[in-house]
């Protein structure tokens, strides 16, 4: 079995007096995992940077591109019994000042959520600490993550 990595995760969010409110967009019916709630998601494309395809997988999914951009210090996973091997998925936060969102035929509706609801809505337990992680280092600022700004 290998280990490989050619999904990404990003995480955007903005805030609204003072509180971090994160995006959701429900997948639509004619897509994989129809109807789940989730974060961008995307495949990495050849020799793009993992980074590089967050950013493209926001403008195509969402149509925002970030005001901040950075690496989320959480690397999820999950196994694909069709190739035997373990996905390692990079995740990303993006802060948007001024969210105008428009989403892609990828899903069928978003919502700004605060972390108590995107918890409940999000599907896998990788998904929910990548936002717990999110949530307390922007409202909390621990100095203890490493959240690296990619400019």
């Amino acid at each position: 079995m290998n280990v490989d990595s050619w999904v990404i995760e990003a995480h955007i969010f903005t805030k609204v007096n003072d509180e971090l409110k994160f995006l959701i967009m429900k997948r639509s019916e004619t897509e994989v995992y129809p109807g789940v709630w989730q974060m961008v998601s995307g495949t990495i494309d050849g020799d793009e940077k993992a980074y590089e395809t967050a950013l493209r997988e926001i403008k195509e999914e969402a149509d925002l591109e970030p005001d901040e951009f950075y690496i989320v210090p959480f690397v999820n996973s999950f196994y694909s019994a069709r190739w035997n091997k373990v996905c390692m998925i990079p995740v990303f936060a993006g802060y948007v000042e001024n969210p105008n969102v428009k989403i892609s035929n990828e899903h069928s509706e978003f919502k700004w959520v605060d972390m108590d609801e995107a918890l409940k809505m999000l599907a896998w337990e990788g998904q929910r600490t990548s936002v717990k992680l999110i949530n307390e280092y922007f409202s909390e600022k621990n100095n203890i993550l490493q959240f690296s700004r990619i400019k």
